[in-house]
């Protein structure tokens, strides 16, 4: 019979296929709406909660704040319930907003926003405005949160100087105008870094729905820590500094100093909580921590004592202002610790000529993650304490059972790590990493999108050990377009500058050709390699450099453990939900039998009580769902038929095509330009690509030191604000090189 007969025959086929893709539009549809809906509300509450810490300080905030606090008084958690829901449950509405969000967009979320082009356009987060100041690279969507912050500031402390000045008494002594001047600029400055605190635990959750939500990974947000910190660090200082002056002008500073008083603030708890930050924040400057790591994350371990006696200083009353976002972090930090406490499987390690090497480790397949995505290493040989983010260099379509990380010996932690592989694999051919290397990980994190994909043309730019996280762009953009996946970019230029050609190896981890078969019929890739210390090519260039293998036993159980922030939404979302809820029922409970039968008055132990509230809740409600998640993975795990031949398997593929690669690592590097004795000159290339390419959006991506960064967003800026009308946007993307 022939088609149009069957299809007469059979007119149901079409009207039934037309009424299901109504359906499928209607439902796109009812997301988009609900999508814009949940963005909308986010939106309205964030900007209330921004433009209340502005109207704080000001006689009309008072107003405001005095008719809040006593219409709330007498509800449900007294004074505490009314600065809870005032300064603590936005953030914690947003957070569930988020989670809702999340789960309506679903996994692939991304397709559709690459199912069209668009005329090219500028944006906020990818314009460069700052290049060469202390804070590195800045975009314009990052310089307009900072000058909020400094008008903030700047806003704050003037409103507070006019209403010291409008309260000075005028009968007074000198000494005493003095004093009271002094004593309230301290009350006053240590209020804003109160306002600050409010949002430095937010960027540093690594698996926060809040940094999934906007699309901000943990290595681009950590930043944004680090300038609040800064901030926050500063304003405490002058705060304690200022009411040490005002208890010297006094007369009592000693006595003042060691107070810890029931009713108010406690003076000792608040020495003591400063002490642990000013120690945090002088080994987290940029000179010790690249020196002395080790210092830098042993006494960042003091977070612990800077928090609670925090809460001891400050109140039950006070501290509710910060509560919202260490809520957030106490979330992310339990699972984390859930996460890490299983070691995982190292499936093989390669060693480069280069002193780099290559870990596969074990991953379970329903573990999802993209293409820049980094994880957190401990090694527990070489320390329990310490956690060093790698990059990830594979794609999460080179397997379902397998990750890889690059990993360079740039410090003391990665050279032991290098040693422990060299000595174990010289005593016996066979490493046993049960034994000899014991690795738990964290993650992996990145951005919820993989934004590398929503460009139609694109420039890598990489230093060194940089190149890994490009390596698995390439293969994830390969294997996408061999499988026919949503992918728009179509002409890649790989920058890469070395310091010497051993290190050219590194490349060619990823055999283009059996990814994907005449993958430069579909796909137009220009490679650039700079070797910077030498002026000529070696004698050795040309040679196959001999890798070292190293191929451990698997064992049946050892894969990484999903329970991460970014892994299944509806797992992490319930752990949100049940947390948070966990939280109110217990602050109720010690309301109604603890607080008010027995008149508990301290303000430092009301604060206790909140901190063990806020910890008990995560422990027990969100250790409940962690439970049942982490029970549901063994599950799952369980049923994947013959899971283990699977890895096996993929292990034997990836073995092959680590020994095809080296085989054929001539034929890929005399596919390069590759030029010696000089570095990249970012104007003749970004000029030629702007004639070649033309008017399109063109993302650059850079991941190498500072100098590199700043090199690429200070000619991408000179560019785009020179634009003309027939040359490309450029779009700065950095993905970070020191962590």
């Amino acid at each position: 019979m022939a088609v149009d007969d069957f299809s007469h025959t059979h007119p149901l086929l079409h009207s039934n296929g037309a009424h299901a893709n109504n359906n499928h539009k209607k439902n796109i549809s009812l997301v988009s709406l609900a999508k814009w809906v949940l963005k909308l509300t986010m939106w309205i509450v964030f900007l209330a909660y921004v433009a209340l810490f502005f109207l704080i300080p000001t006689d009309f905030g008072t107003e405001l704040y005095a008719d809040w606090t006593a219409a709330t008084n007498g509800s449900l958690f007294g004074d505490i319930g009314s600065m809870l829901l005032l300064y603590g449950a936005p953030i914690i509405f947003i957070a569930f907003l988020a989670v809702l969000y999340l789960l309506i967009s679903g996994e692939d979320q991304h397709q559709y926003q690459l199912q069209e082009k668009k005329a090219p356009r500028f944006r906020l987060w990818t314009f460069p405005v700052l290049v060469d100041g202390p804070l590195g690279v800045v975009s314009a969507a990052e310089l307009i949160g900072i000058i909020l912050f400094i008008v903030f500031v700047i806003w704050s402390a003037y409103v507070y100087t006019v209403v010291i000045i409008g309260t000075l008494p005028g009968d007074s002594t000198p000494k005493d105008k003095s004093f009271f001047i002094v004593e309230n600029l301290a009350l006053r400055i240590g209020t804003i870094g109160l306002y600050c605190l409010a949002f430095l635990f937010i960027p540093v959750a690594r698996g926060s729905v809040l940094l999934r939500l906007i699309n901000i990974p943990f290595e681009q947000a950590i930043r944004y820590h680090v300038w609040l910190g800064h901030l926050t660090m500063l304003l405490f200082t002058v705060h304690g500094l200022l009411y040490v002056i005002a208890w010297t002008i006094e007369g009592h500073l000693l006595k003042l100093i060691l107070e810890w008083a029931d009713a108010g603030v406690a003076h000792l708890a608040g020495v003591i909580s400063l002490t642990a930050g000013l120690l945090m924040w002088m080994t987290s400057l940029y000179p010790v921590r690249r020196n002395k790591f080790e210092l830098f994350i042993y006494t960042h371990q003091l977070y612990v004592i800077f928090i609670v006696f925090f809460a001891f200083h400050a109140g039950h009353f006070i501290f509710c202002v910060p509560a919202g976002g260490i809520f957030l972090f106490i979330l992310d930090r339990f699972l984390r610790f859930c996460q890490s406490r299983k070691t995982v499987d190292i499936i093989s390690i390669k060693c480069l000529p280069c002193g780099a090497m290559e870990l596969m480790f074990s991953k379970p397949a329903n573990l999802r993650y993209n293409a820049l995505s980094f994880i957190f290493l401990q090694v527990r040989e070489l320390s329990w304490l310490q956690w060093h983010p790698f990059s990830v260099s594979s794609s999460p379509l080179d397997g379902k059972y397998h990750l890889c990380v690059l990993v360079k010996v740039i410090g003391e932690w990665t050279g032991k790590l290098r040693g422990n592989v060299l000595n174990s694999s010289r005593a016996d051919l066979h490493l046993q990493p049960q034994t000899k290397i014991t690795a738990s990980i964290e993650g992996p994190y990145g951005h919820e999108l993989p934004y590398h994909l929503m460009y139609e043309n694109l420039i890598l730019v990489a230093g060194g050990i940089g190149i890994s996280p490009f390596l698995a762009i390439l293969s994830d953009i390969l294997h996408r377009t061999r499988e026919g996946k949503p992918c728009l970019p179509r002409n890649i230029l790989i920058v890469w500058a070395v310091k010497r050609s051993n290190e050219l190896p590194l490349l060619s981890s990823n055999d283009m050709e059996l990814i994907c078969p005449f993958f430069s019929d579909k796909l137009s890739l220009e490679i650039r390699i700079f070797v910077t210390r030498e002026s000529q090519p070696s004698l050795e260039e040309g040679q196959v450099h001999e890798a070292m293998y190293s191929s451990p036993p698997i064992s049946n159980s050892s894969n990484m453990s999903v329970l991460v922030g970014t892994g299944n939404n509806i797992w992490s979302g319930l752990y949100v939900i049940s947390s948070t809820l966990g939280f109110v029922i217990l602050l109720y409970l010690l309301d109604i039998f603890y607080v008010n039968p027995y008149d508990i008055s301290p303000w430092w132990y009301k604060a206790l009580l909140l901190v063990i509230c806020m910890l008990a809740s995560v422990f027990i409600f969100g250790g409940v769902v962690v439970s049942l998640w982490h029970l549901w993975e063994r599950q799952n795990a369980t049923r994947e038929a013959r899971k283990d031949d699977r890895i096996v398997v993929e292990k034997m593929q990836h073995d092959e095509i680590l020994a095809r690669n080296d085989s054929c690592q001539q034929k890929i590097l005399s596919s390069t330009n590759t030029y010696y004795g000089s570095r990249p000159d970012f104007k003749d290339i970004f000029g030629d690509i702007s004639e070649k390419w033309g008017c399109v959006d063109v993302g650059v991506i850079v991941c190498g030191p500072p100098s590199l960064q700043t090199s690429v967003a200070k000619e991408i800026k000179s560019r785009n604000i020179r634009r003309q009308r027939n040359h490309p946007i450029f779009h700065f993307n950095s993905h970070s090189f020191e962590l």
